[in-house]
């Protein structure tokens, strides 16, 4: 097997849930697993780490990408007026559950599930993020209205990654 291929094994399992990923090919064997947590469970605590080693992001994860801008906006169109400034105690971050791609709609040509601005309950589809060819919608855990998003659309995100200020109804 060429480094490569086992460069990519790692990541696709380190991307997702599988704990477990064993290959045979041509008389060679691979067996790649992840580690268990060995610390106290925590209220919400991040997917367990693979057993080798995986270049990690600095602590608080890569910066914020600027928000999504519509096709006519981003053409020159008109810009809409700037929102207040979000109050931070009255913001509810939405995190990503897990590593994959950002996507806003449910296709290249439908509308975004919400723009800055929607109003969102409990429930609502916020986003997909696919991770090796799933899609996984992002649901909002509180009521309140969108107040920025903070990657653009097909933009790969991180474990806990801030995508949505949502603020509080």
């Amino acid at each position: 097997m060429d480094l490569s291929y086992v460069k990519k094994l790692i990541k696709l399992l380190s991307e997702s849930d599988v704990e477990e990923l064993e290959i045979e090919e041509e008389g060679k064997k691979i067996r790649l697993t992840k580690s268990r947590p060995v610390s106290a469970p925590a209220a919400f605590a991040p997917p367990p780490m693979a057993t080798y080693a995986v270049p990690q992001s600095a602590p608080g994860g890569p910066a914020p990408a600027t928000p999504y801008a519509p096709a006519g906006l981003a053409a020159g169109g008109p810009v809409p007026a700037a929102l207040p400034p979000p109050s931070g105690e009255r913001m509810h971050e939405v995190k990503s559950p897990i590593v994959g791609t950002f996507y806003r709609a449910p296709a290249p040509d439908a509308a975004p599930f919400v723009q800055v601005g929607s109003s969102v309950e409990v429930g609502a589809v916020l986003c997909i993020v696919e991770a090796m060819k799933l899609m996984n919608e992002i649901e909002c855990d509180m009521a309140g209205k969108v107040a920025k998003i903070l990657v653009e659309n097909g933009q790969p995100v991180e474990y806990d990654q801030t995508l949505f200020l949502v603020e509080k109804a």
